[in-house]
């Protein structure tokens, strides 16, 4: 009988991708509506892909097996 394969998170790949390095990024958020009264400077921080940090990474393939 095959392997059954395993499930992706749902919530995990609407919010992250993996990159071509291998590791996990995400976009910022605070970035749709509100915007006049944050500052540009903090706008362009927002701009960024943030990155998963190493201590997450071995949770990030668990939730997104095939990614």
């Amino acid at each position: 009988m095959p392997k059954q394969k395993l499930k992706s998170h749902s919530g995990a790949k609407k919010r992250f991708f993996k990159t071509a390095s291998g590791k996990f990024a995400y976009r910022k958020c605070s970035r749709s509506h509100i915007l006049v009264h944050k500052k540009p400077s903090r706008m362009r921080r927002l701009k960024e892909t943030g990155y998963v940090t190493e201590t997450l990474t071995e949770q990030m393939r668990h939730l997104l097996p095939y990614d």
